[in-house]
């Protein structure tokens, strides 16, 4: 077990965990909502250090991030456990842990990330497949090191840790896809056992503290892709920054949502085309290959990346900037 950061002691032995907007108060012995922080005697602790279930080299697109680092790998890892409990997780497996047992992983220390990443080539390291607030103490240790040495450092995140987290993270995280999961709260309820305003909030903290944002919305058809959902979601976005990306992706059926359709590739056309009116420079369609890939160069139209899935065709920018009309298009790219 490793001691745990951004909690608060409470009478009887009890805890207020400040890592997540939950806010868990956890009894003696008791687990938080993640499932890997566990209160021993008045004191919390993460149970998921170093501990990790997912190693893997990916293409920086996967995640998806395509305004950073185009066409580079990044080493992705994980732990048991997430803070939501998303009726469509396809990452279930791992994420959805009550409590955690400390059964099938592998002891990892930080610089060993740091090493294995530089050796497989990567640029990155990302903190991915379940949510890394979760593993918070460890995520941090190893974007320390990772930034020592040269690594840029990426969270995929559902968006629902705390201020003071966003705090202590931004200055050694260089870029952040945050789901948007949908645009109420009665959804978010439901589906995801969480609320939407913190979501939001985070959103604009990472961005005002200068740290790369890139949105995501898995679209689920008859649940979360109705016409003002979609606009609410576009202009929220465009209020914060019309350069932040978005990223439209169709759902396919899982976990506990098996009886539901996949998205249908015009329902994705339909929210890009509502993310475009609504002034947004760079709108993809994911999970179905074709149109809606391309960076488009929001000052002369010119199609300056090109991808096709997770592969990067070509690269066209010089400096960050369009080759054609030299506007600068907004991103990491080195």
């Amino acid at each position: 077990m490793h001691q745990a950061s951004f909690y608060e002691k409470l009478p009887e032995s009890r805890v207020r965990c400040g890592l997540c907007n939950h806010h868990c108060v956890i009894a003696d012995k008791k687990y938080g909502i993640c499932g890997v922080r566990q209160n021993v005697g008045g004191e919390l602790y993460s149970l998921n250090y170093g501990k990790l279930i997912a190693q893997h080299v990916d293409p920086v697109e996967k995640k998806p991030l395509y305004h950073v680092l185009p066409g580079s790998l990044t080493y992705s890892i994980a732990t048991h456990g997430c803070n939501f409990r998303c009726l469509h997780c396809q990452n279930h497996t791992i994420s959805q842990v009550d409590r955690y047992d400390g059964s099938n992983y592998a002891t990892v220390k930080p610089d060993h990330v740091i090493d294995q990443a530089r050796l497989l080539g990567c640029f990155s390291v990302s903190y991915t497949y379940v949510e890394p607030t979760i593993f918070f103490e460890y995520a941090y240790d190893c974007s320390v090191l990772a930034h020592e040495s040269g690594l840029k450092n990426f969270f995929v995140s559902n968006g629902y840790m705390t201020p003071a987290v966003i705090q202590q993270l931004a200055p050694v995280l260089d870029g952040i896809n945050i789901d948007i999961k949908g645009f109420s709260e009665s959804f978010y309820h439901k589906v995801a056992g969480a609320r939407l305003k913190p979501v939001l909030e985070a959103v604009e903290m990472f961005a005002g503290l200068g740290v790369w944002v890139e949105i995501t919305s898995l679209l689920i058809e008859g649940v979360n892709d109705d016409e003002d959902e979609l606009e609410g979601i576009a202009d929220f976005i465009a209020s914060v920054s019309p350069d932040i990306p978005w990223h439209i992706t169709a759902f396919h059926p899982a976990y506990k949502m098996i009886s539901i359709p996949p998205t249908s590739k015009e329902t994705l056309e339909r929210a890009r085309r509502i993310g475009q009116e609504a002034g947004l420079n760079h709108v993809y369609n994911g999970n179905i290959i074709g149109d809606g890939e391309e960076t488009i160069c929001s000052g002369c139209g010119e199609v300056v990346i090109k991808r096709r899935g997770f592969s990067l065709m070509f690269d066209k920018l010089e400096n960050g900037c369009c080759p054609n009309c030299k506007s600068a298009v907004a991103g990491v790219w080195k």
